[in-house]
């Protein structure tokens, strides 16, 4: 099963993403059921794998935080939020990848850039220059309470995600 470990948006933060979206003007807009900070992409795992990271995901202990989303940016075919620079938010990612590897999930060692996709580019498209009025876009502090484990399902219009589990801070 196809799955990551994210943070969930605000429905606040989430009316505020859509309204950038409209205002966007190109890329393929993410659904709002599909609005998320990824922790951990955990590719295919079998579900017995993705029951004990359940376990390890029902013990983590973190304190509730705020997160900001601001600015725009892109990489690869991801039009992104960025979040701003957060030792709470980099702390609970080392939880979520800590509990990954002692669930027997290999995850590649990347850099942790915390953002939530809001539109992808098609097959050899690149986006315009970023507007002045975009790039500085602030969103409200999202107040995180807990984190999730997701399914993601591939379909030809674009991947769809289903929360599995949700772990309170």
């Amino acid at each position: 099963m196809r799955a990551f470990v994210a943070l969930p948006i605000s429905d606040e933060v989430a009316d505020g993403l859509e309204r950038l979206q409209r205002r966007l003007g190109f890329g393929r807009p993410a659904p709002r059921d599909n609005l998320h900070l990824t922790l951990a992409f955990l590719d295919d795992q079998p579900e017995v794998t993705l029951e004990a990271l359940h376990y390890e995901l029902s013990a983590l202990q973190a304190q509730p935080f705020t997160v900001i989303l601001a600015g725009l940016g892109v990489f690869g075919t991801a039009v992104h939020v960025p979040a701003v620079e957060n030792p709470a938010l980099e702390a609970v990612q080392d939880k979520v990848v800590t509990a990954c590897r002692r669930s027997g999930i290999t995850l590649p060692r990347r850099r942790f850039r915390p953002h939530v996709t809001i539109a992808r580019l098609g097959k050899g498209q690149s986006p315009p220059p970023l507007r002045a009025d975009l790039s500085d876009f602030l969103l409200p502090p999202m107040q995180v309470t807990g984190l999730a484990l997701y399914q993601s399902t591939l379909h030809p219009t674009g991947a769809r995600h289903d929360i599995l589990a949700d772990y309170p801070l």
